[in-house]
């Protein structure tokens, strides 16, 4: 993105370093050694890592941390960070940034060796309009290709404090953020419902596969609870032994990879990715958690159809980092390709679909384990002969189909939720550079 841009009359354009607040609110994180995994405890002082922040404009992850005890925290204090600081990403995934909300979980935090820490004067500047313009598709990209590293994608402070900001009176920086926070707003409601759908999925799950509430139930001559006597009357009523311990009578066990058919991407190269977006774009695991993005690369290269994902599909990373990569997702958009280091599963029964969905997700920890025994340089990875050895329960074909009669709807409502977030979204995205920069009034916006 080029910042030789018009700005309107009484805007300015800055860089974060103008913009700074006073002291020394432009850091970088600890060095690596003096903050290791030998320093963490189970509770204290929240660090925060790449894992906090996104790609999707989702501000931050209030969650998932590793701590620091109080005492170790105190060696650390130019790089805490509180309540309306920007934090970026300086090494990995670089164009990451996120805010610290105005009530955050925590009294404070310490940013990781790998984050850097921008505190902005508020007298000029909104936090949040400036986390929108950082946040945008063009800055983004404007990071990412200023990334100084050579195996591992780098920014550091120099880049960080070179970065341009339009700044507009602080009256139509309000109007502005709030054009952007309905739409995020919006957007958060959708996939908190999203969550509250999962969760209802996932405790259907639990209730009828791992716990088999319904089976115990029928053993002590209960009627099992919230379900009707024909439904009721699908399940068995006692257990027998099996390799996992106890299951229903007549269920039993089976590798997670009979379930379905395990199809892994193609290498990157053989795609031969171009930047034009010609053909469909190439989905790798950055395009699971982000989408589509300016950063996305495309082919337009005849493909086996193998390697041609649909929308709907359901796909699984299986290398990457082992608590942030290794996870199973539902593809959102249209058609693309898959590349690997994934694997695209296809339920040998469709009428058990939902089932096996729900499995995999259920056995995410598990596979996070899994890749986290031959983790090298920060990646693990989940083999096919993985998938092989890790034997699941196997009901009796009645019973999965009626999980999937009964989830499909669950997992339908999510799917459908998560379309009209993701173009509230791009509506944002597309506003947004317009918006911020100042080619797009907000009288304008109104009007539309």
């Amino acid at each position: 993105m080029s910042v030789d841009f018009s700005l309107p009359d009484g805007w300015t354009l800055e860089t974060t370093d103008t913009v700074k607040a006073a002291g020394r609110s432009i850091v970088s994180g600890p060095f690596g050694s003096n903050i290791g995994k030998r320093f963490f405890v189970d509770q204290g002082v929240p660090v925060i890592r790449g894992n906090n922040l996104s790609l999707r404009m989702e501000r931050f992850s209030d969650s998932g941390f590793v701590f620091l005890s109080e005492e170790k925290a105190k060696e650390f204090v130019n790089c805490e960070a509180h309540p309306d600081d920007l934090i970026f990403t300086a090494a990995g995934t670089i164009g990451q940034v996120g805010l610290i909300p105005k009530t955050p979980k925590y009294l404070k935090y310490i940013i990781s060796n790998k984050q850097l820490r921008a505190r902005l004067d508020r007298a000029r500047v909104l936090p949040l309009f400036a986390y929108y313009w950082f946040a945008s598709p063009p800055m983004v990209a404007m990071i990412q290709n200023r990334n100084t590293g050579s195996t591992i994608p780098l920014i550091n402070l120099s880049v960080l404090k070179s970065l341009p900001i339009p700044l507009p009176p602080l009256p139509i920086q309000h109007g502005i953020v709030g054009v952007l926070a309905a739409l995020d707003d919006r957007i958060a409601l959708l996939r908190e419902t999203n969550a509250t759908l999962e969760a209802i999925a996932q405790a259907l799950f639990k209730s009828w596969f791992v716990d088999f509430d319904p089976v115990r139930a029928k053993q002590d001559g209960r009627a099992p609870e919230g379900m009707d006597e024909a439904t009721a009357a699908l399940f068995p009523d006692g257990f027998e032994e099996s390799e996992l311990g106890l299951v229903p009578n007549g269920w039993g066990t089976r590798p997670i990879y009979e379930f379905a058919s395990y199809i892994n991407g193609a290498a990157y190269k053989a795609f031969e990715p171009n930047s034009e977006c010609r053909g469909l774009p190439i989905i790798k695991i950055a395009e699971l958690k982000a989408g589509v993005t300016a950063q996305t690369a495309y082919s337009d290269i005849s493909m086996p159809d193998k390697y041609l994902i649909a929308t709907g599909d359901i796909l699984f990373s299986w290398s990457g980092n082992p608590d942030t990569s290794i996870d199973t997702f539902v593809w959102q958009y249209d058609s693309a390709w898959l590349n690997q280091h994934i694997f695209r599963v296809i339920p040998n029964d469709p009428a058990e679909r939902s089932f096996v969905l729900q499995t995999l997700r259920y056995l995410r920890p598990v596979f996070a384990e899994l890749a986290r025994n031959k983790q090298t340089t920060g990646l693990g990875h989940v083999t096919v002969a993985d998938l092989k050895r890790l034997k699941v329960i196997c009901p009796n074909k009645v019973a999965s189909e009626l999980f999937t009669a009964t989830v499909a709807p669950i997992h339908w409502r999510i799917f459908e939720n998560e379309r009209q977030a993701q173009t509230l979204a791009t509506l944002r995205d597309t506003l947004l550079p317009r918006l911020i920069s100042g080619q797009l009034r907000l009288p304008e916006v109104e009007a539309q």
